[in-house]
């Protein structure tokens, strides 16, 4: 792998806290709603997604500008979602990256809007998006809308929430694991072909999958860490999805079996990269650490 593959991660990441800086409204003195917009955002987050699609979009040739935009808007979906879910009515965290949750910071309601606020600009952002094509625009807004829909990252949600206590097969915890988790880190590896000239790329396929795997090894690698290790360690309070009583693979199928499955997701989402080459050089180091991270 190619030595400059983190310094490519490195610099994508500090692309996108910058543009993240930029889009996001500045504080209203008559108001706290833009301030809880920027808490949500701005205050650390490992910015998976917007990875995701610059590498992707490395692989396939596609201008940097373009990729900006998904980036930026399936960033501020992903922070809307996780303002959501950390509600009392939904998981009740009161730690999020190590800083209390939205709501705790300034209060529920503000929270709700500030979410909603969010999911709406991420949809401004592509609409008023000058690099992109008309065509483009309704493609994306197509694909991420999917993805954080009922079929998507919301019914994944409604799911879990109607999961705790029970005991699911491994069928039904794949299903919720793609839709909760999965549909928008997929979206985000699909994006950039939503912005090629062509219709169809020969490694569209290949590359579905390959987001897919990586969404199932990502959330299965994220319940693991909420039982091994601890509150300082992961930012947001750990056992919490013992504490909810949550299906997940670690508590239905076990610790070992969850850790051989992952390790067995790894080499196939990796396999899925050998058709790029070394050009998927900053897409396979991030692979290796999200499916390894120890936070």
């Amino acid at each position: 792998m190619s030595m400059n593959a983190p310094n490519a991660i490195k610099n994508y990441k500090k692309r996108i806290n910058s543009l993240l800086d930029e889009a996001l409204p500045l504080s209203n003195n008559l108001s706290t709603l833009n301030d809880a917009m920027r808490y949500a955002v701005i205050n650390g987050g490992k910015r998976i997604r917007p990875l995701l699609i610059y590498g992707s979009g490395m692989c396939l040739d596609i201008q940097i500008n373009k990729l900006d935009i998904p980036a930026i808007s399936i960033e501020l979906l992903h922070a809307f979602s996780l303002v959501h879910d950390d509600l009392p009515s939904m998981d009740n965290d009161d730690l999020r990256r190590g800083l209390p949750t939205t709501h705790k910071k300034f209060s529920e309601a503000t929270a709700i809007l500030a979410a909603d606020a969010l999911q709406i600009l991420a949809f401004e952002i592509i609409a008023n998006s000058r690099p992109l094509s008309d065509h483009e625009k309704t493609k994306l807004i197509l694909l991420i809308a999917k993805a954080c829909g009922s079929s998507g990252m919301t019914g994944g949600q409604s799911i879990d929430l109607a999961s705790e206590g029970k005991t699911l097969n491994k069928s039904e915890l794949h299903e919720m694991h793609a839709m909760k988790t999965g549909a928008l880190i997929h979206a985000s590896i699909m994006a950039p072909f939503y912005l090629m000239d062509t219709s169809k790329h020969d490694t569209q396929k290949t590359m579905s999958e390959y987001g897919w795997t990586l969404g199932l090894a990502f959330q299965i690698r994220d319940d693991l860490l909420d039982i091994e290790e601890t509150t300082e360690v992961i930012g947001k309070t750990a056992n919490s999805d013992i504490k909810n009583n949550k299906a997940t693979w670690p508590s239905l199928f076990g610790v070992k079996e969850s850790h051989k499955y992952c390790d067995e997701l790894l080499a196939k989402c990796l396999d899925h990269l050998e058709i790029f080459n070394h050009k998927a050089d900053p897409l396979r180091w991030l692979t290796n650490y999200l499916i390894n991270r120890q936070h």
